[in-house]
């Protein structure tokens, strides 16, 4: 065997590993799970484990992995109508806010876990609004909020998801309710001036008895008071008669 027929031997050898080497990379996957999420892995398309943070790889092409991001989300509900327990009309939406807490039930049993989450909060406005008063749900929000994430923390539960929070955002009325309502609120508000005019004038007139009462158990504290207020005045005169019967004149 000749040096050339070596040479070809070494080159077609060299040419092969480097092909070999090549067809190696592509074959190895490398991915990254950052602190905030979990990697589901799927070997041959069953799950196989979860995956902590940190960097993996693995040969061949029979294994994927699906990252499930754990931090918390918004979602927020658009207005949907809902009629109220004495039949009124509303169109209400929501906020909530949400993560994954079981990255497996939220990715492997549903394609879209956050569309499901959002189908099951019209639910649970429904059922809590419908049985609420008008007047409750305008001025107990709070209260509703919390009667809310009552009724939807099962539901996010069963989709992996862990519910922080759910807030009514807004209350639509028809535009007939509004006015109504608004001159309820003007009403109300007329209604307190009123009442604190009332007060005044009882207040006065208390005090008023209470003085004409004095002065009748004290004659002479109606001339104290008297020149008590025309000290507080210029230009006038006073001239007091010390006879028995005491007058007191104060001429312009």
């Amino acid at each position: 065997m000749s040096w050339n027929d070596f040479g070809t031997i070494f080159i077609t050898l060299t040419m092969i590993a480097i092909i070999g080497l090549v067809l190696a990379r592509r074959s190895i996957s490398e991915v990254t799970i950052f602190e905030y999420e979990r990697g589901l892995r799927f070997v041959r398309g069953k799950y196989d484990r979860l995956l902590e943070p940190g960097r993996y790889r693995w040969f061949g092409a029979g294994t994927s992995v699906q990252k499930a991001d754990l931090r918390m989300q918004s979602l927020t509900v658009n207005g949907q109508e809902i009629l109220s327990a004495d039949s009124i009309t509303l169109k209400v939406s929501l906020t909530a806010q949400y993560a994954i807490a079981d990255p497996y039930i939220a990715l492997a049993h549903y394609a879209s876990y956050a569309q499901v989450l959002y189908s099951e909060l019209q639910v649970a406005a429904r059922e809590i609004i419908s049985a609420a008063l008008i007047d409750e749900v305008l001025a107990n929000r709070s209260t509703l909020d919390s009667r809310l994430l009552e009724n939807a923390l099962p539901r996010a539960e069963r989709l992996g998801l862990r519910l922080q929070s759910v807030n009514i955002r807004d209350v639509m009325l028809p535009g007939n309710l509004k006015n109504i309502f608004a001159q309820v609120v003007q009403a109300r508000h007329e209604g307190l001036a009123a009442l604190e005019r009332a007060r005044g004038e009882t207040a006065a007139l208390r005090n008023l008895a209470n003085a004409a009462k004095l002065l009748e158990q004290s004659p002479a504290l109606l001339q104290l008071r008297l020149l008590q207020t025309l000290s507080q005045s210029s230009g006038h005169t006073v001239v007091i008669n010390t006879t028995p019967s005491q007058t007191l004149i104060s001429p312009p």
